[in-house]
């Protein structure tokens, strides 16, 4: 009874580390849904994930969905899922991501002014890495997140959108952003080559190989359409050496649909793909960027020796390579209790299809240096 009042008349509500509070914007009352990590720690600045719902949904329905707040648990980061404003025939919450969609859209609601007042209200409150906002969301929210991209570029250090594409008449961010894209071949939504859906909203959607090729151009990216993996499960495509050498990435899965990759279908949804899980490889990809440039990943720092290793996520095989041939190599696997599951003595390719999904750290030890990165197993 308790959650339906909450949503009923928008009070704050706290169930277990989740509050749902409210602001006021543009002569409007605002809602959202935040969710602090177990380990929280007031004297402790730690990232902030930004995740919006679709059309018809609401924040505990893109909780529940995507279970970012599992996720952040695990990994010590707060998320927010603020909500779009009711309105329309069906009167449903939408997002004005420019020309997508429905009411918000048709009304120009201030969704962006929105955002950033809440972004504003949770720093004052909350401790918050500023160096570390990101954003995602589902289907509409997805559209919103390319928006934030777009239009709050000093904020937002990547973007990860959800069975979306970009509606946005021009896209002139002031800085280049981090881009990894969710998609299936199997959604009918948002066609993943474009043109008008099948849902409710039977909105225009652009190709999303023209999309991610808008952004690569943003960020002044000089290799494109690299394909890292294509097989019966998923297709992950990169374009990198980038401004700040920060990334696009697109993963379309040959499973799901409209929904979130390994997340929880919902009662109307269709089913979420079984190949990947967007959480794991989202906040992979997150962790690797700040909006200082050049990103944090260990790999992007200069040494004596460059390494490097693909693809990531993957499935059975990560290939090494290294710009000194002669060097003898060991590789070390560990799990993210820090519990020793692989150990190699030089090769440059390692079999991980025995391993189960869920993220690893490689320790990649030469001669005289060591690198310690993260990959996902899917």
């Amino acid at each position: 009874m308790k959650n339906f009042l909450c949503l009923l008349f928008l009070l704050s509500c706290t169930y277990a580390s989740a509050q749902y509070d409210s602001l006021a914007w543009d002569n409007l009352n605002r809602s959202y849904l935040l969710h602090l990590p177990e380990t929280y720690n007031p004297s402790e600045e730690i990232p902030l994930v930004i995740a919006m719902h679709g059309g018809f949904g609401n924040a505990f329905n893109l909780q529940n969905q995507s279970q970012l707040s599992v996720k952040a648990d695990e990994e010590n980061f707060i998320v927010v899922y603020p909500e779009g404003l009711e309105g329309g025939v069906f009167n449903i919450r939408t997002w004005n991501a420019g020309w997508c969609c429905g009411h918000a859209s048709a009304t120009d609601v201030d969704d962006l002014g929105f955002v950033n007042t809440l972004l504003d209200t949770l720093i004052e409150n909350y401790a918050v890495d500023t160096q570390r906002i990101y954003a995602t969301g589902m289907s509409n929210g997805g559209f919103m997140s390319y928006r934030l991209a777009c239009e709050l570029s000093d904020r937002i250090a990547a973007i990860a959108p959800v069975a979306a594409s970009m509606s946005m008449v021009n896209c002139s961010p002031s800085n280049p952003v981090p881009v990894l894209d969710f998609h299936s071949y199997l959604d009918t939504n948002v066609p993943y080559l474009g043109g008008l859906g099948t849902g409710p909203s039977t909105h225009y959607s652009p190709p999303l190989d023209s999309v991610l090729n808008v952004w690569s151009e943003i960020n002044a990216c000089e290799i494109s359409n690299d394909t890292l993996a294509h097989n019966d499960q998923y297709t992950h495509i990169q374009w990198s050496t980038c401004s700040c050498n920060f990334l696009v990435e697109q993963i379309i899965t040959t499973d799901g649909g409209h929904s979130w990759p390994g997340g929880q279908a919902t009662p109307l949804g269709d089913p979420t793909s079984e190949f990947v899980h967007a959480n794991d490889v989202m906040w992979s990809f997150f962790e690797n960027f700040t909006l200082d440039c050049p990103p944090t990943s260990s790999t992007q720092q200069p040494t004596s020796t460059r390494v490097s290793f693909y693809p990531n996520p993957t499935t059975n095989t990560i290939y090494i390579e290294t710009t000194n041939s002669n060097v003898s190599m060991q590789l070390t696997v560990f799990d993210t209790f820090g519990k020793l599951v692989m150990n190699k003595q030089t090769s440059t390719e390692l079999d991980v299809s025995h391993l189960k999904q869920g993220t690893y750290i490689l320790r990649i030890d030469l001669e005289d240096e060591s690198f310690l990165e993260k990959f996902v197993k899917l």
